[in-house]
This record gives C-alpha cells, sequence and structure tokens, in this order.
C-alpha cells in the first residue's frame, strides 16, 4: 500500500473525507497529536487501526466528533459532561459516559465496554473533516502501538508509511500531549489520564476534586493512556537526572546539565505549555540522533508536576517502563 500525502487545503479535506467513508484509515494532525482515523461505526475499519499500529484489542479508543451535540447522541450525557463540554470544547478534553441506547459506536472502538470516550477537537482542518465525513472519527495516536506519539506528518510516515492510506498534514501539532480523560460514568469524576486539559482548571470547572487514581492498568483499561509501557523511544529512558553521562542523550528542562553530547531543551524558559508541545519531537530526535552515534540511553531532567507538567511527566514516566 502507497500512503499518500494530502495537502491541508479543501482538496486535501475532501480527499481525507473520501477515503474514510470507504473505510480507509486516514492520519490527521489535531490540537492534541496525529490520529489515525477510520469511521467509528464501521467494525471492519475499526479493525484495521488495530492491525496497522499492532494496537491490544483490549485498548479502546475515541470518537471524535463535530460537535457536542453530535457527541451526546450517542453517549448518555450527564449535566456535569454538559458543563465541561461547554467549558472545555473544542478541546483536548475527552469524556467517558455510558454508551446510549441506540449507540452507533463499534463494540471494537470502545474493547467490549459498556461506555464509550467522546471528544470535539479543536482546530479549522480537523473540524472541516469531521464535517465532511459527517460521522464519528476513531483517531487513536497515529504510531505504532506503545511508542512515541507523533506531533508532525512526517512522524507519522516514519511509523506507519504503507500501512496506512492517507496522512492529511495539518502542521505541527500546537498542545503536543494527548487529551485530557475524564470518566463521568460513575458516581464521582476521575481523572484516567492527564493531558492537555489541566487538572487545577478540571476542578475548577467541577467545583469539586477529581478521583485520581495511582498507577496503570494493563489487564482492562477503560481508556487510552493508561498502559504502563507506552509513548516510548527505542533507547531507555532515565528520569529526573541530576547529572548526565557522555554517553546519554539529554533532555532538558530549563537551565541544561553539562555533559551531554546530544541535547533537545524542552523549554529553557522552563515553560510548561513549550515543553507539552515540543515533548514527543524531542524524545523522537533523541532516540534516532542518540542511536545514531552510539548512545546507550536518554537522560531526563526533572519537569514539576503541576499544571500541564502532570500530563508531561505521564508520558515520560510510562515512556521510562519496562517494555512488554
Amino acid at each position: 500500500m502507497d500512503t499518500r500525502l494530502l495537502h491541508n487545503d479543501p482538496q486535501g479535506i475532501e480527499a481525507a473525507a473520501t477515503i474514510l467513508r470507504a473505510g480507509g484509515l486516514v492520519a490527521f494532525g489535531t490540537e492534541t497529536v496525529y490520529g489515525l482515523g477510520a469511521d467509528a461505526r464501521n467494525d471492519r475499519a475499526v479493525a484495521a487501526i488495530y492491525t496497522a499500529k499492532g494496537r491490544p484489542g483490549i485498548n479502546p479508543l475515541i470518537s471524535h466528533f463535530v460537535s457536542a451535540d453530535a457527541a451526546f447522541e450517542q453517549v448518555a450525557a450527564s449535566p456535569l459532561a454538559r458543563r465541561l463540554a461547554a467549558r472545555f470544547w473544542p478541546g483536548p478534553l475527552t469524556l467517558v459516559l455510558p454508551r446510549a441506547e441506540e449507540c452507533a459506536i463499534s463494540t471494537i472502538a470502545t474493547a467490549g465496554l459498556p461506555t464509550a470516550g467522546v471528544r470535539v477537537p479543536a482546530g479549522a482542518t480537523t473540524q472541516a473533516l469531521l464535517a465532511a465525513c459527517g460521522f464519528p472519527v476513531v483517531a487513536p495516536s497515529a504510531n505504532p502501538s506503545g511508542r512515541v506519539s507523533p506531533s508532525d506528518a512526517q512522524h507519522v510516515l516514519a511509523g506507519l508509511d504503507g500501512r496506512i492510506d492517507a496522512v492529511l498534514d495539518c502542521g505541527p501539532c500546537r498542545v503536543g500531549v494527548e487529551s485530557t480523560i475524564v470518566d463521568l460514568s460513575g458516581e464521582r469524576p476521575v481523572l484516567l489520564r492527564p493531558g492537555g486539559i489541566t487538572l487545577e482548571a478540571l476542578e475548577d470547572a467541577c467545583g469539586a476534586p477529581l478521583v485520581t487514581p495511582a498507577g496503570s492498568n494493563d489487564i482492562n483499561p477503560s481508556a487510552p493512556g493508561q498502559l504502563s509501557s507506552h509513548y516510548a523511544p527505542g533507547l531507555p529512558v532515565r528520569l529526573d537526572a541530576d547529572t548526565v553521562a557522555s554517553d546519554e542523550a539529554l533532555l532538558a528542562f530549563g537551565s541544561e546539565l553539562p555533559g551531554s553530547p546530544l541535547v533537545w531543551n524542552l523549554s529553557r524558559t522552563a515553560d510548561l505549555h513549550e515543553a507539552a508541545a515540543r515533548l514527543f519531537a524531542g524524545l523522537r530526535f533523541l532516540d534516532m540522533e542518540g542511536r545514531r552515534r552510539g548512545l546507550v540511553r536518554i537522560a531526563v531532567q526533572h519537569v514539576p508536576g503541576h499544571g500541564l507538567g502532570r500530563a508531561i511527566r505521564d508520558r515520560l514516566i510510562r515512556a521510562a517502563s519496562p517494555r512488554p
């Protein structure tokens, strides 16, 4: 299969929508990362995503919609869900809610769970693509399962060229980490994955603390991003480094530690928004160039755990976990 690179223009958007209508796979950029899209109603198309990514079938997918009204046709929306949607959609927030009785989302996409993850992504191109399709589009990160998420079109091609139909080049992703996932299917809201909307902003909108379970779920995840090993480069990752060796690449934050021959600084001014946007590109660069130079690992300077730092640290911890 030859993977087409489509331009970010009306012709490219229509070509991408045509492929999705026919049951094909198209990667496209959102405000978070590039997603690998398929018609969420089409069992065969959804199954093809799992095959292309090598993704475990127990790991559910998020469905993307052009509007909150369209999303809430597929799930049972609580008053809190509607309040969060009004505040944060379009944007990097996914809500996990009970499937509606007439839910059209494939049960393959929801891993057989009674819930579904839904979101309305931001970005003019993404919105135009979803409007052209007229149906929900599932779109996990467009990379081989467990590896570093893609934040531009070339990252997608590096991992999936020849395995998917097309990539719609939407330029670099603005947020750079995946959406925050909140489970609203129980009595209390639960933070399943930190992401582009901070915990502090969510708790302010909810008017109460969220449940924040610790650890991972490798057996029966209820949402993406819960597996212990995820977002992993080829080189091992060492966290919270206060020194760096001459055979290590350095993922820096703020003032750089001396001693590494290869450095990517997430933000020299210690800006967490800049750091999030540069995280996955930095891991990819250090991994590729570090292996080429014969380096043995990636050392990571400390990133604080507040605001967007919570999402950055979550990705780094999973990147550093033992590989299955």
